[in-house]
């Protein structure tokens, strides 16, 4: 039986009730459905590709074509089934996030990674939701994804009615703002489309205005070569000084853009426990952090999205933050005396990436 006979041989409108209630039961709050073809969005991204301000990233540019064409990716996909997934925690506030970015000595942690890694929750229930789908209308072809794929998934999920692309690039929705997932089934069933949405963001440019490195360099364009999400965590490299200074004691990630973001008054906060802050990652200074030792780091990140940039990384962006707050005269004189013992004790010991931003900050 071909994708279309399975189609034909269903009740749509029930279909995609059911679909709806599906996603929901699974964790998922938005669901929407587009077709392949990405326009435009694919000559953008060859344009950002070929200015080099995907910095680092190489497999971005490595498999740029497939990108364009998730038909190329998944041969026979017809269709995407775009999702998403709140990930904020009930216990966030705003306005405590930006009263911790003023407090030097903190450590600020993205929102997004407080929780356990997001990859491995929603991989797992697209997958699920995949195979419920499939004991619906019969046996169809499909895969799954979730930020693990050269897929454009902001412009498809945009194409889908999910929301509108903000000025910082990320997926803005009238009903919850940007703080949530983005995933995908890819499918060979030609299901209807739904239609996209308009842009809300009118002449609102809050979040070009707060980027702490201008890293928004237009609206909706980015550099991530000078954006902080990039530097701390995608940058394998030692961090540009230019940029040390504008971190401030932001360790992995920043959330500048999305914290002062109007629309994010409307956040859903999630129901799902996996995004609950874990260690304290919402609440940790400086040197609760820099005190784990590499065992520490490994089993406390264990499950987490931040694991993946490795103790040294996370060392260096550490070390940047002590750096800031011992160049910060609110600092008492006491706590920066802590701050230099504990960097002066590790500077022996440490590998190059990080001695090197170990002495830098000492220089502070």
């Amino acid at each position: 039986m071909t994708s279309s006979t399975i189609l034909n041989s269903v009740d749509q409108s029930n279909l995609r009730e059911w679909l709806d209630e599906q996603s929901r039961q699974l964790g998922f709050d938005g669901l929407r459905i587009t077709d392949t073809h990405l326009g435009s969005a694919t000559e953008r991204l060859h344009e950002w590709l070929e200015q080099g301000r995907h910095g680092q990233m190489e497999y971005m540019a490595r498999y740029a074509n497939l990108r364009s064409d998730p038909g190329m990716l998944v041969p026979g996909t017809v269709r995407v089934i775009c999702v998403t997934m709140n990930y904020l925690s009930p216990a966030i506030d705003f306005d405590h996030e930006w009263q911790r970015l003023a407090v030097p000595t903190q450590a600020v942690v993205s929102l997004y990674a407080r929780g356990r890694d997001y990859h491995k929750v929603m991989r797992n229930r697209l997958q699920e939701f995949a195979q419920l789908i499939e004991k619906r209308i019969g046996a169809f072809g499909y895969r799954v994804f979730t930020d693990s794929a050269p897929l454009m998934e902001v412009e498809l999920a945009r194409k889908a009615g999910l929301g509108w692309r903000g000025k910082h690039t990320l997926l803005l929705n009238r009903e919850s703002g940007s703080t949530f997932f983005l995933g995908e089934i890819l499918v060979d069933v030609p299901l209807p489309v739904d239609q996209e949405q308009e842009s809300h963001c009118g002449t609102c440019q809050a979040c070009i205005d707060v980027c702490p490195t201008q890293a928004i360099t237009d609206p909706y364009q980015l550099d991530a070569r000078r954006c902080i999400s990039y530097l701390t965590i995608e940058n394998p490299d030692a961090i540009p000084v230019e940029f040390r200074r504008a971190m401030g004691n932001r360790v992995y990630g920043c959330d500048d853009c999305q914290l002062i973001c109007p629309w994010n008054k409307f956040a859903q906060r999630t129901a799902l426990p996996d995004f609950a802050e874990r260690h304290g990652l919402g609440r940790a200074s400086l040197l609760q952090l820099w005190s784990w030792t590499e065992d520490e780091f490994e089993k406390r990140h264990e499950g987490s999205a931040i694991r993946r940039i490795g103790y040294s990384r996370w060392r260096r962006n550490l070390a940047v933050a002590m750096g800031n707050a011992l160049a910060d005269r609110a600092v008492p004189e006491a706590d920066k005396g802590l701050l230099r013992d504990a960097l002066s004790d590790a500077l022996p010991i440490s590998d190059a990436l990080v001695a090197e931003h170990i002495q830098w900050a000492l220089d502070s």
